[in-house]
């Protein structure tokens, strides 16, 4: 149901942490799963810490893109920091979506930091039958 575009998602992965946080123009990859429940196609993307009004979901054609931006946390002056290992900036994935999905009613729900969307399969997509005249009666195919 979908391509990945990036095969080497995870060399990136290492690259970012080793570089730094992303930004708009070079965000950093976010983890994600992917998969078919009955007549959709769930798409789950890791954002721990991200608010829901940090996230920008766009579809353009079958191109599916998620940003999001991880803040750092306010602190008071008399704060020291003493390990940091939770990645902030910007996080993007883009995903190509098979024409056999229905881009026009994606649903999209943040609950415990991972964005969940559920794309329904298209009616064209899924199984019909179809009869066949056959002489004077008609014979039934399910596909």
């Amino acid at each position: 149901m979908l391509m990945r575009t990036d095969p080497f998602r995870e060399l990136d992965r290492l690259a970012q942490q080793l570089m730094g946080p992303g930004t708009w123009s070079k965000p950093s990859a976010m983890p994600m799963d992917a998969y078919r429940e009955g007549d959709e196609y769930v798409v789950a993307f890791d954002l721990p810490g991200v608010t829901a009004d940090a996230i920008d979901i766009d579809v353009e054609r079958n191109m599916l893109t998620v940003k999001a931006e991880r803040r750092p946390v306010t602190k008071g002056d008399d704060v020291q920091m003493e390990l940091s290992e939770r990645p902030l900036g910007v996080f993007s994935r883009q995903i190509v979506l098979a024409d056999t999905l229905d881009t026009e009613h994606i649903q999209a729900d943040y609950d415990a930091g991972v964005l969940t969307l559920r794309i329904p399969i298209a009616e064209r997509a899924k199984p019909r039958k179809i009869s066949i005249g056959v002489g004077s009666g008609h014979k039934e195919i399910s596909g």
